[in-house]
């Protein structure tokens, strides 16, 4: 029997001796098994960030000497729902008087006055010899200072920085009305006075707070901005 285990043993190490072992180098590490990139007919996309500048002028605004637009045809009203759903302040930011008319802001004139006004026959200054001409001293009702007057919701305006913001309006029957009132003729005299006093029309303005939304910067969600607006034209009479 122990001869037996003998022969068994030696047959076992013939074996391995036969097959030698080959030990790898010390250096070797072995290539890490990549698979093969999927063929997806297209390259990878690319992510760009676009550098957004607050302070150029939109769209809205093109071929305009006006720091805001009654008018956009880019205006983001899905941007501006989102941003109106998700602020838990927002009936706390909001305030508005949508129906504004002269009935209610200009003393002793009249809705019905002030829509009236017609100033299409004034030139503002005169071609001829004289710097008052007819116009000057003529025509129908209206302001000492010819001017432009619209109760507007503007859709996008530059803040008192030179940023330009949008404004939260016609959105979800959410409105921020204000009245403008804008020189026809800056400079000019005012109507129906004497040169003597050489008196000039000049534009005045008032500063709005209005509920707004940064579109390079839509993660601040709505706040309150600050925009200078044009309020009146008044006559100046110098000293």
């Amino acid at each position: 029997m122990a001869l037996f285990t003998l022969v068994v043993l030696a047959l076992v190490g013939a074996a391995l001796g036969a097959a030698p072992h080959h030990r790898a180098p010390a250096h070797y590490r072995p290539a890490p098994a990549y698979h093969p990139a999927p063929a997806y007919g297209h390259h990878a996309p690319k992510y760009e960030h676009e550098y957004c500048d607050p302070t150029a002028a939109p769209a809205c605004n093109a071929n305009s000497t006006l720091t805001y637009c009654l008018e956009d045809d880019e205006y983001p009203t899905y941007e501006i729902k989102g941003a109106i759903s998700a602020d838990q302040l927002f009936a706390k930011k909001y305030a508005d008087v949508a129906d504004q008319s002269a009935d209610d802001l200009v003393d002793m004139v009249t809705k019905a006055q002030e829509e009236a006004f017609d100033y299409s026959y004034y030139t503002g200054a005169s071609t001829g010899d004289s710097p008052y001409d007819v116009t000057h001293w003529a025509g129908p009702e209206g302001y000492i200072c010819p001017s432009d007057v619209v109760y507007a919701t503007p859709k996008r305006a530059q803040n008192v920085e030179g940023k330009w913001r949008i404004i939260v309006n016609d959105v979800h029957y959410y409105s921020q009305t204000a009245r403008l009132e804008t020189c026809l003729f800056p400079e000019a005299a005012c109507r129906a006075l004497a040169p003597c006093y050489q008196s000039h029309c000049t534009q005045k303005s008032v500063y709005h707070r209005l509920l707004s939304f940064d579109p390079c910067d839509p993660y601040k969600g709505l706040f309150i901005d600050i925009y200078k607006l044009p309020s009146a034209c008044s006559c100046h009479i110098p000293a």
